[in-house]
Parts: structure tokens; C-alpha cells; sequence
């Protein structure tokens, strides 16, 4: 019994003991301090300077003139007097159909025609004879109008017959070769004047007040990455698309050596007008889906601490971005290591610019 009674004490003992260091555990853990020390950040102060407004848009390059060049009438190919990408003069042939069976007919109604001209000469002397009716008079004029305008249409289906370039410019590559049969329609080649090229592009409808004739336009192409391109607009739609409500502007390129029609380009339309903006470094805005954010610095009892803000962007200058909205002078913002803070986060500014 007596031993029944010590293991039961020792027992107790064991279990207080461990309970007791269990609790004197927790304690410490309550009591310890498990804020994560502030991330070492450099910062930046919003500033104002002046902002040279300016629109982006995307267009494509066009030829001021430039056709694809169809068969007018249907037939085999005769002749084929240039090559593909040939430079031609306006007025040059470019592909003859065969036309014999229109040269005959020319002949016979080329001989039509003297008929009837003789036949109405000589009525036209007989009625004031007043040897034949009015109606024979009548009669012979209008076949000889008729015989004039068969030979005009003759005349007019052996002008189709022969392409000729209507403009100076550089042929595309030939879709037809010699001998082959075309109909009415047919698409033989283009034919671009690329010695004064265009650019389309659409702005959305907010900016139509803005646009105006004259305003300068930078652009560049994946064609020429490193090269800028001057531009000028030159003409405004009447009307805003429906559809899209952009509207559809056209610009004189000045200088596009190099470039040809279809090339896509990426431009930039200069508003001509100046207004103060708030501008941050670069590094300091992030990117995310809610939009462009800024770790804005602020300052409590407690030290420093960051709070993001989604702001509104214009664009790049000098080495800045451009804050419309949602940003103050003379706030300070996160220039690095934003992907370690997050909202209430303490921080600290490394001021010597180095992480």
C-alpha cells in the first residue's frame, strides 16, 4: 500500500513539473515580440514639371497612291512588258490581252461608218432638193450616230484590252503569267507610288476636341526599331465609328524611306499643349491587375510604414512617369523592393540608394 501511495505521488510530481514548464512556455511565447522587422526600401518625393501632352496609337502605312490593277475584259494574256517590282512611268504598258477578234472588229465597223457618213452627206443634200422624205433624213442620221458609237465602244473594249500603268510607282509581284486566261476582274498586280506615303490610325472619340491639321506625329516601325519617323496630320474623319467610337484620322509621312505600304507603326500624336504634372521615378510604379500601384510612405507614433495606391499614368518623360490622378507632390513613394511590401508594412530608406 505504501508503495501504491509513492509511485501516485511521484506521479503527480512528474505531471506538475511538465505542466508547469508547458505554461512557463506559453508565457514566454505570449509575451515575445513577433513583428517582422521593416524591409529596407529606397524612396523617392513626387515632383511637379511641366508635361508635354501627347496621344498613343497604333496605324498602318499607305501608299498616297496605290491600286491593284484588274482585267477589264476577259482573254489570254499576249504580251507582258515588265517583271515583278518593276519601277514604271505613268502611261507605260504593262500587259496586253489578245484583242484580234476586237481589231477585225474595228475594220468592219470602221467601214460601217464611211458607209452611213456618206449615206446621211448625201440625204442631207437630197432634203433640201426635197427629193427624199424627212424620215429617210432621219433615218440615215441615226444609223450614222450609231456607226460612231459602235466603233466608240469597239475603241473602248481595245483600250482594256492594253494595262497600262495610270501612275508612276513600283509594280507588286505579277499574279499572271503569259498565256494564261483571265476574266473581267481578274487581279493582275499592285502597284504602289511609295515616293509619298500615308498613315492611318484611330484615336478614341474623348480626344476628337484635340485633333486638329498640323499637329506633329512621331512614329516607328518593327522594321526600323531604332529609327523615328516624321509625320503630320493632315486630315480628320467627319464622323466617329459607330461601332468602335474611335475616330479616323490620316497623317503625311515626311520622310519614309524605307518603309512600304501595310507596315504596321506604333505613334505618337504631340497635342501641342503644355500642363503641370505630378512625375515619380519610374522604378516606382508596379504593375498589377487592379493597375498601375505606388507604395505611397507614410509616418505614424511607430515609424514608417507603406500603403498601396492605384494611380493613373500619362506616359514617359525623361526618365519619369507622368501621374494624373491619384498621386500629390510632395508625397514620398517605394523606389525598390516592392515585391517584398505589402499594405501597413514597416520600412525603412536606405538613403544611400543602395539595397
Amino acid at each position: 500500500m505504501r508503495a501504491y501511495l509513492i509511485a501516485i505521488a511521484l506521479l503527480l510530481l512528474i505531471v506538475g513539473g511538465t505542466a508547469t514548464y508547458v505554461g512557463v512556455g506559453f508565457m514566454k511565447m505570449a509575451s515575445a515580440d513577433f513583428t517582422p522587422p521593416p524591409i529596407t526600401t529606397t524612396a523617392a518625393t513626387a515632383r511637379q514639371q511641366p508635361w508635354r501632352e501627347s496621344v498613343e496609337a497604333v496605324g498602318t502605312i499607305r501608299a498616297a497612291r496605290g491600286i491593284t490593277l484588274n482585267a477589264e475584259t476577259s482573254g489570254d494574256i499576249t504580251d507582258l512588258f515588265v517583271e515583278s517590282g518593276q519601277s514604271v512611268a505613268a502611261g507605260d504598258s504593262l500587259i496586253a490581252i489578245d484583242n484580234e477578234l476586237e481589231i477585225a472588229s474595228r475594220e468592219r465597223l470602221r467601214a460601217r461608218l464611211q458607209l452611213a457618213e456618206q449615206l446621211y452627206k448625201r440625204d442631207e443634200r437630197l432634203i433640201k432638193e426635197n427629193s427624199i422624205p424627212q424620215s429617210q433624213l432621219d433615218q440615215s442620221s441615226a444609223d450614222y450616230r450609231a456607226a460612231l458609237a459602235e466603233l466608240a465602244e469597239i475603241d473602248a473594249v481595245l483600250k482594256n484590252k492594253l494595262i497600262k500603268a495610270p501612275f508612276s510607282g513600283r509594280l507588286g509581284i505579277l499574279k499572271v503569267r503569259l498565256g494564261d486566261y483571265v476574266e473581267a476582274a481578274t487581279p493582275i498586280v499592285t502597284l504602289q507610288d511609295t515616293s509619298k506615303l500615308e498613315l492611318d490610325f484611330s484615336v478614341p472619340d474623348r480626344y476628337a476636341p484635340l485633333m486638329k491639321p498640323g499637329l506633329a506625329i512621331s512614329l516607328r516601325t518593327s522594321a526600323f526599331p531604332e529609327r523615328r519617323f516624321d509625320a503630320t496630320l493632315v486630315a480628320i474623319d467627319s464622323q466617329v465609328d459607330e461601332n468602335t467610337r474611335n475616330l479616323l484620322l490620316r497623317a503625311s509621312i515626311e520622310n519614309g524611306e524605307g518603309l512600304l505600304p501595310g507596315m504596321f507603326a506604333r505613334l505618337t500624336v504631340d497635342l501641342d499643349r503644355t500642363q503641370q504634372r505630378v512625375f515619380v521615378p519610374e522604378t516606382a510604379i508596379t504593375y498589377s491587375l487592379q493597375g498601375d500601384t505606388v507604395y505611397v510612405i507614410e509616418e505614424d507614433e511607430n515609424g514608417l510604414f507603406v500603403t498601396p495606391r492605384v494611380v493613373k499614368t500619362a506616359g514617359v518623360a525623361e526618365g519619369g512617369v507622368a501621374v494624373v490622378a491619384g498621386l500629390s507632390v510632395t508625397e514620398r513613394v517605394a523606389t525598390s523592393g516592392q515585391n517584398k511590401l505589402y499594405r501597413g508594412a514597416r520600412v525603412v530608406i536606405d538613403d544611400s540608394g543602395r539595397i
